[in-house]
């Protein structure tokens, strides 16, 4: 049985990969911080030939500066793109630096994979650094992913690889070894990590405690497994790629290399080994599954500490209990009331809705040429031809967007628009072939005809017309929140096929338009420039349009507004448009919402100021919005909490960030990310952030990054890395009727 509390051996003399120089001053679970002895708080003096300037964040992400002063470089195995250098802290602190070069930065996997290793190192050291059997793993002292070169920064490994130990350790210290190494995999998977990366070379042992390597493999239990390492240590699934990771992933490896200290030489790596009947002390191990090829039929860490006689050291509970904990059940009980509000409340009244179009002449018009009679929103039903009950009443007409009147199909209202903006009449009666006369249908606008005097003439593309029910969804928020770049990152993933794992297949509404909106500024972004900001207007046009469809069901335009900030504050004519909108974004910026310190400086260099009374935007906007009995707004709604990269590192934020959607609608994982996002706003900003999931009856909540960094000068140095923001375009689609498998009711209330 090993004792988790057990203190560390010291360091083995004379290994030349340790840093030369002095241990770190002080309690060694302290991170290095602003209270350091060797903290700069002024420039080095040009009188130290042989030091540099550090600046990073520690892992509660304060800003410090050091003098340094550099190693050689060297390339780490498994590690592409990166190199390696020991450093010299101040007036002597070692620490190992590993950076991404300058020449791999064009690999936007390289970048990832960096910040995916700060994210897990951070997480572990947040959770278990004040612990003693943190010690297992590599203590992070700081990190800089916005630097020339990003890089992360750790205290020096203790002991030697257990490669170097073979046939030199005792019966006791193989038992030790293996049950750390089995209270490590418990720990990580508590923290929602597999490591991926065990072995005897990047396994420490100093002769009391094991001492695992950097996470620089790790990945999110639950995510698709990317293929990582080699036979025998990684499992056959990991190596092939198979499947979700798993905390078990990480047994495999022990059981390899529990076997290989035992039989002082590595097995194949496909199951258990032909001769583990040899060996007594793996008996046990064996009649456990641990060397099962599938990660499924492996035990439990927690169980295999059980069999090996491990005490567990999260059994009786560490750490203070989680502040966001009882905003969580303040979200339970807003859930309810909103409920209890809106469960009987009616649709919106027929005062409300237009007259239907009046009947079509005998005459077959163009439009009865190319699309036929099938399933459109505009057409009276047609008479019976025997009695038979009274007929439905006639469906709702299709409504422009931009003036909220009713517009009927008139061939005599399509125009082109060319390169000037000139609307140039187009006249198909004279044209017989049909596929001529669709795709001319398919680039052509409409006027609408309701056009008076002092309003802005406008219109609207074919397709709007001649599909089903269309959808429109506006983005709300002040200037300079991110809603152009959150629009142009969302249609960027929509084009990179995004939403084909959830049965939906897109179009665009209009392609020259779209392909404009491509050019303007998905691409830009794509390049990693920042986009310019959102001009006022006198007359609210939607930025760009789809047609979305699920299998067979009719293709339905779905248009976005993304009006600039000083326009949605206003309540002004511009924005009369918002009373038909069908659903809405609210983008909310965490540089004005969150009450957090480390936000301060890029508030700071961005001009940008917190405000505890929210977003005038919001407040504005949701003023404007009928609303249903109850006194709740019926239009579906998602708060997207964008630039959640800066806050990439709270635990909360980076158990969703950090994860990558996966390719099927999960109502319950919809409803624990709004959970958790209402609790993280509740307790870190003020109750007015939330005035878009009060007012609203249906409205989910959720992390995204439209960028994925803060921008220096017009580019992001690293290029724009969207995170997650498909999660709340889907979660309006799933409201509204739009995504396979999901009800249309199915909402966080109903």
């Amino acid at each position: 049985m090993i004792d988790p509390n057990h203190p560390s051996g010291p360091d083995h003399p004379g290994d030349p990969d340790l840093p030369t120089g002095p241990d770190p001053q002080g309690d060694p679970h302290q991170p290095i911080g602003p209270d350091h002895p060797d903290h700069l708080s002024e420039p080095t003096p040009p009188s130290h030939p042989y030091y540099q300037e550090l600046e990073f964040l520690t892992p509660r992400e304060a800003p410090v500066r050091f003098a340094v002063r550099y190693g050689e470089d060297h390339r780490p195995p498994g590690r592409p793109g990166v190199l390696a250098r020991r450093a010299t802290l101040g007036t002597g602190v070692p620490v190992l630096q590993y950076r991404l070069a300058s020449s791999a930065q064009g690999d936007p996997h390289a970048y990832a994979l960096l910040e995916r290793e700060a994210a897990a190192a951070v997480a572990l050291e947040r959770r278990y650094g004040g612990a003693r059997f943190g010690a297992v793993f590599a203590r992070i002292v700081g990190f800089d992913l916005t630097a020339a070169e990003p890089f992360v920064l750790y205290r020096p490994p203790t002991g030697r690889p257990l490669s170097e130990w073979t046939g030199r350790l005792g019966a006791e210290d193989q038992e030790r070894i293996t049950g750390q190494l089995a209270m490590a995999v418990r720990l990580l998977g508590e923290a929602d990590l597999v490591h991926r990366a065990l072995a005897p070379d990047t396994v420490r042992w100093d002769g009391a405690r094991v001492r695992l390597c950097e996470p620089y493999a790790a990945q999110r239990a639950g995510e698709a497994r990317e293929p990582f390492g080699g036979a025998p240590w990684a499992s056959p699934e990991q190596r092939a790629g198979q499947g979700v990771a798993d905390p078990r992933d990480d047994l495999w490896s022990v059981a390899e290399i529990a076997y290989y200290l035992l039989a002082g030489r590595p097995d194949r790596g496909e199951g258990p080994p032909a001769d583990l009947a040899d060996y007594r002390r793996l008996a046990a191990l064996g009649q456990s599954g641990l060397f099962a090829a599938r990660a499924a039929d492996r035990p439990r860490p927690v169980e295999l500490m059980r069999l090996l006689h491990v005490p567990d050291p999260l059994a009786t509970g560490i750490g203070a209990a989680d502040p966001l904990d009882r905003w969580r059940g303040e979200y339970d009980r807003q859930i309810a009331r909103k409920r209890a509000a809106s469960g009987a409340a009616p649709l919106r009244p027929d005062a409300e809705e237009p007259p239907p179009p009046p009947a079509r002449p005998s005459r077959p018009s163009l439009r009865d040429r190319i699309f036929g009679g099938g399933g459109d929103a505009l057409r009276p039903a047609a008479p019976a031809a025997t009695p038979a009950p009274a007929p439905p009443p006639p469906p709702r007409g299709r409504m422009c967007p931009h003036c909220l009147l009713p517009v009927e199909y008139d061939e005599r209202l399509l125009v082109t628009i060319d390169a000037k903006g000139n609307r140039i009449p187009l006249d198909l009666s004279a044209e017989r072939r049909p596929g001529h006369v669709a795709d001319a249908l398919r680039k052509a606008y409409h006027l609408c005809p309701h056009t008076v005097d002092g309003d802005e003439e406008h219109e609207l593309p074919v397709p709007y017309l001649t599909n089903g029910e269309p959808l429109s969804i506006a983005l709300v928020g002040s200037s300079s929140v991110g809603k152009t770049h959150l629009l142009a990152a969302m249609l960027g993933e929509v084009e990179l096929g995004g939403l084909e794992p959830y049965g939906l297949k897109c179009r665009p509404l209009n392609p020259e338009a779209h392909r404009n909106f491509l050019r303007e500024r998905v691409q830009k972004l794509k390049e990693g420039r920042q986009l310019g900001r959102t001009g006022q207007q006198t007359f609210a046009r939607f930025a760009d349009g789809l047609l979305v469809s699920a299998g067979g069901a009719p293709a339905r335009p779905v248009v976005f507004f993304d009006l600039a900030g000083e326009d949605l504050a206003q309540d002004g004519e511009v924005g009369r448009f918002l009373m038909g909108v069908d659903a809405f974004v609210f983008v909310l910026d965490p540089l004005r919402a969150l009450r957090l310190p480390g936000l301060d400086p890029v508030r700071e260099q961005s001009g940008l100021r917190r405000r505890d009374l929210g977003d005038e935007a919001f407040t504005t906007v949701l003023n404007r919005i009928p609303r249903q009995r109850g006194g709740l707004v019926a239009a579906p709604a998602a708060l997207a909490v964008n630039k959640s990269d800066l806050v990439r590192f709270e635990p909360v934020v980076d158990r969703w960030l950090g994860r990558a959607l996966t390719g099927r609608h999960d109502p319950a994982a919809v409803r624990e990310e709004s959970r958790d996002a209402y609790a993280f706003l509740a307790h870190h900003a003020g109750a007015a952030w939330l005035k878009p999931f009060d007012d609203c009856a249906d409205c989910t909540l959720h992390f995204v990054a439209a960028t994925g960094g803060q921008a220096r000068g017009d580019r992001f140095p690293h290029g724009a890395r969207p995170r997650r923001v498909l999660a709340p375009l889907l979660s309006l689609f799933a409201l509204c009727g739009l995504l396979p498998g999901a009800e249309p009711t199915e909402g966080i209330v109903r």
